[in-house]
């Protein structure tokens, strides 16, 4: 590594240290990762902004719980030639989730919630739902994995065989809102608040029986559970993550509401009109909606890295960890084409059981989840290791890109 680079990492490293409660920074050898090879992601990052894939990017690696690599890559606004600052707030969209996940196993921790509760205990409009399947066969209960939403199939309605579970929204096995012949047949009401919209879902069609496949409620499923925190806390769920996560873990610039002071810092996202996310809103989705950065998610993913503890804030037992990031489903899980594999499912959280068969940079028994913009942030408990990517372009080339560099990069 030559001295300019090694002065440029040390730059990048030594800026952390602007904000408050900061996970330790250390040299990559000191950590089992070689700063040498810690570079890869610089150069994998603009082959893919010289190839116009992404426009820039925040890469951020923990291990042993020290910071080994954060840096900006490319622009946060290409129009203004602006470059990517490593405070850049990036629209975290489905990235939103593992927070519900980890708030969720607080509730089941402290004994408020279990989850084969039915959902009907705590929003009694779910109880006796149906289930859409197809009005031919008239002898056979079929639901279709996909439809044409603009000219659904004949359909006709059967009783769930078995209620909603708080643990069928976690895994995304309740077949609400999955985008299936259920979601076709319902109309849902205006999303103005949780107590105000959820109930409603009491009317929605499934799309399948639950417990019987994985299919994913990207904006809905999760919601519900986010009200039965609010529930079972008599807390907003706004206020329960920011007093209950995130200002444990300092994550300073995590908000559903970015305040206007922190407008400038949002990246830009070539080619999209930004007003929309910058609008107030009163729904607090568990679904989406948190605006943050790569140093607040790094401290998230830190946190789930050293069993459910950072910065002295216990925030859930080892156990209850393990339990979020534990295969809850089997084989059942196949991903977005029902054709992955090596790989199972937790609360919001996917896992890699055999990184062979997965195709995966990580190691068995890594966990995380990611956002329909380009974000993604993950747990490698085997390898002590923390990975945040920041994207607001979606590709996968430039996800697996980052996460070989990074597996490339241990070397002890």
């Amino acid at each position: 590594m030559n001295a300019r680079a090694w002065l440029a990492a040390l730059g990048a490293f030594s800026a952390i240290a602007l904000w408050g409660a900061e996970i330790p920074v250390a040299e990559p050898e000191s950590v089992g990762m070689s700063a040498e090879r810690l570079l890869r992601i610089d150069a994998a990052m603009q082959q893919h902004i010289d190839a116009g894939n992404i426009q820039g990017a925040v890469t951020a690696v923990a291990r042993r719980g020290k910071v080994a690599h954060f840096k900006a890559h490319g622009m946060m606004d290409v129009e203004a030639e602006r470059p990517m600052e490593r405070d850049a707030i990036f629209i975290m969209m489905s990235s939103t989730k593992p927070i519900l996940g980890v708030a969720a196993m607080m509730m089941i921790e402290e004994g408020l919630i279990r989850p084969n509760d039915p959902v009907s205990k705590y929003i009694p409009e779910f109880a006796d739902m149906q289930v859409a399947v197809l009005k031919e066969p008239a002898d056979e209960n079929i639901s279709p994995f996909r439809i044409d939403r603009r000219n659904p199939p004949e359909h006709r309605l059967v009783p769930a065989e078995m209620p909603i579970t708080i643990e069928h929204l976690l895994t995304h096995t309740s077949g609400l809102a999955s985008g299936g012949l259920g979601t076709a047949q319902s109309r849902p009401a205006e999303r103005v608040t949780l107590a105000s919209y959820i109930p409603t879902l009491g009317a929605a069609v499934l799309d399948f029986q639950p417990g019987s496949r994985w299919t994913y409620s990207g904006g809905t499923g999760l919601d519900v559970v986010a009200r039965i925190v609010e529930i079972v806390s008599g807390t907003p769920f706004d206020e329960f993550v920011q007093t209950r996560i995130f200002d444990p873990l300092d994550m300073t610039d995590t908000h559903y509401n970015l305040p206007a002071s922190k407008v400038s810092r949002r990246v830009v996202m070539q080619g999209r009109d930004m007003s929309r996310w910058n609008s107030e809103t009163t729904y607090f989705s568990g679904s989406f909606g948190l605006s943050s950065t790569a140093r607040d998610y790094l401290h998230f993913e830190q946190m789930l890295a050293n069993g459910g503890e950072l910065f002295g804030n216990r925030l859930l037992g080892p156990r209850s960890v393990e339990m979020m990031a534990s295969n809850h489903l089997g084989d059942l899980y196949r991903g977005f084409t029902q054709t992955a594999k090596g790989q199972g499912f937790g609360y919001t959280v996917a896992i890699v059981l055999d990184p062979v068969a997965a195709g995966s940079r990580r190691s068995a028994g890594a966990f995380g989840w990611g956002g329909a913009f380009g974000t993604r942030s993950w747990t490698d408990p085997a390898e002590e290791l923390a990975g945040v990517l920041m994207l607001q372009q979606p590709h996968p080339g430039a996800q697996y890109d980052f996460e070989d560099a990074v597996r490339q990069a241990i070397i002890d």
